[in-house]
């Protein structure tokens, strides 16, 4: 398994790079628990509404979808909020895994 280390004003966070399996058996709880009220009320409303509209079949293919992206979008979000991988061997994995550019 593949982690990677943030930092961001002396906080460290330890991040999975990859499928999740949290987001695979918990589905919105993990985004809502971590604080990510945006992808929570994303995978709630999406669950809704492909649920509703095919019968309960969409809504189980948007966790397993879920489940391949979602910590690749939460690193980029951290990212974004200015978290940086702490040494040269965290940002190389976030290149490999394009998540980072080079």
């Amino acid at each position: 398994m593949d982690f990677v280390v943030l930092e961001k004003n002396g906080l460290r966070k330890e991040v999975k790079v990859g499928f999740s399996w949290t987001v695979f058996f918990f589905g919105l709880f993990v985004p809502l628990f971590r604080g990510d009220l945006k992808w929570a009320a994303i995978m709630f409303f999406g669950t809704i509404l492909l649920g509703f509209a095919t019968l309960g079949i969409g809504g189980a293919v948007l966790g397993i979808v879920m489940s391949f992206v979602y910590n690749k979008i939460y690193i980029k979000d951290l990212i974004e909020k200015g978290w940086n991988p702490v040494g040269e061997e965290n940002r190389l994995l976030l290149e490999e895994k394009n998540i980072i550019g080079k």
